[in-house]
């Protein structure tokens, strides 16, 4: 790794911040880094095991327990755990917001900006398969990301949709329970993993950022419930972009009072209250980062969810009926030719939709096609007939080669007994249904 360079201003200012720690965090900080954070996916019952078993143990991180450190050398992104989504590469600092969130079963929770989809899927598993989780990216490309992560880590109640904040506070006011606000920022916690965003730094460039983070900020409190929660994190050191956000929420909206985290030794805090928290290279193994939690004064009345009983199109009724050793809940909707089951009513008429709760499939004249998303989604138990392929018939399934199997019609795929994908069999050969664009 080139020896890094970092922007006089941003030395200079780090310097004043950090005053005597400065020389300690300037060598972490340019330090190459020689981890990865690995996050357990606890929807996937028994994955902490298998992921172990590879990892050959644990180093967890300190903040979230379901975290620990690792090396792409033994996991990487083309292994079978991570295509059936039994784990998930997330940065070890950004582990930290969503559980200091308290997230309840059954809460509506939303990600306001959740590209690539870390904490969206973070806040998945806390909801275990309750609620409803919207997750929402503004840029159509990175919200295409954050669609796929959902569906590989098997998320069953989850919206994801693309669209401004002002939209969204516009369609829904005092909606949600909890709300996940990982601002966009000037990214300097993040120089060390992405050096490109040292060129892209500038002090007039993070009061811009700061300006933009107030906007987004304006529209979650609009769209936080009464005794709702909103975590406010920043992957930066700006103390306009951290703190100074963090003041604008307390002083434009006096019903949001920031709260103090649980105390974390690892975690210091640098206001006067101790209330917000910070993380440093210097520190702790994990990248710069900043958290805030808010609370939104007054109690929210019990919800009364209503779910219209609407029946799926019988094609699908018999796959399932035919395939499937579980039952399916949910409000089923049609968009085109592609049917979802929305865990919880919420209208999206005129917004725009990537993902609308599990994907079951397609039902094509007559024919129900179903869904990688939905295989990802089930146990090994719940298919009728499954797969288990040898670990060179696994990669030659990922590869999109077709395999000999004696099962009879659809079938489950699995690796150790997790999900990859669909197989149809017939005549003894295995016709390959793993999606072309995620085939190693």
């Amino acid at each position: 790794m080139a020896e890094m360079v970092l922007p006089q201003d941003f030395a200079d200012k780090m310097r004043d911040m950090l005053g005597d720690e400065y020389a300690e965090f300037c060598k972490a900080f340019c330090a190459e880094e020689n981890f990865c954070g690995i996050r357990i996916n606890t929807l996937k019952k028994g994955a902490r095991v298998a992921v172990s078993k590879v990892l050959g143990g644990f180093d967890t991180v300190p903040w979230c327990e379901n975290g620990c450190y690792g090396t792409k050398e033994l996991l990487s992104g083309k292994h079978p755990y991570h295509a059936a989504g039994l784990f998930y590469f997330q940065e070890p600092s950004a582990m930290a917001a969503v559980p200091v969130l308290g997230i309840k079963h059954g809460d509506r929770v939303l990600d306001l900006c959740a590209a690539p989809g870390g904490k969206a899927t973070q806040a998945a598993a806390e909801l275990a398969g309750t609620g409803l989780l919207v997750a929402n990216e503004i840029i159509p490309q990175r919200a295409k990301i954050v669609s796929e992560n959902i569906e590989r880590m098997g998320v069953k109640n989850a919206v994801v949709t693309n669209e401004t904040p002002e939209r969204l506070a516009e369609k829904f006011p005092e909606e949600f329970d909890s709300i996940i606000l990982d601002a966009p920022c000037s990214g300097e916690g993040m120089f060390r993993k992405e050096p490109q965003a040292i060129s892209e730094w500038s002090l007039a460039h993070s009061e811009t950022c700061a300006v933009r983070q107030k906007k987004i900020a304006d529209c979650a409190v609009k769209m936080l419930a009464a005794g709702g929660r909103l975590v406010y994190s920043t992957c930066t050191f700006a103390h306009c972009e951290n703190e100074g956000v963090a003041e604008y929420i307390t002083k434009t909206y006096p019903e949001m009072k920031l709260i103090k985290i649980s105390e974390n030794s690892l975690l210091d805090g640098y206001d006067a209250e101790g209330k917000t928290k910070r993380i440093f290279p210097h520190k702790m193994r994990g990248e710069g980062h900043f958290i805030a939690l808010f609370q939104k004064d007054g109690e929210r009345p019990p919800r009364n969810v209503q779910k219209k009983a609407k029946k799926i199109p019988p094609e699908a009724e018999a796959f399932i009926r035919e395939n499937l050793n579980c039952e399916l809940s949910g409000e089923p909707v049609l968009f085109g030719d592609r049917l979802y089951l929305l865990p919880e009513p919420l209208d999206l008429d005129k917004i725009k939709v990537l993902r609308a709760g599990l994907e079951l499939g397609e039902v094509r004249k007559g024919r129900f096609i179903p869904s990688h998303a939905l295989a990802l989604a089930l146990e090994g138990k719940d298919f009728k007939n499954t797969v288990n392929p040898s670990a060179e018939d696994i990669a030659r399934f990922m590869h999109g080669e077709t395999l000999s199997a004696e099962s009879g019609g659809w079938c489950g795929v699995l690796a150790d007994g997790y999900p990859l994908g669909w197989g149809k069999c017939s005549g003894g050969i295995l016709k390959n249904h793993y999606p072309k664009h995620l085939r190693i």
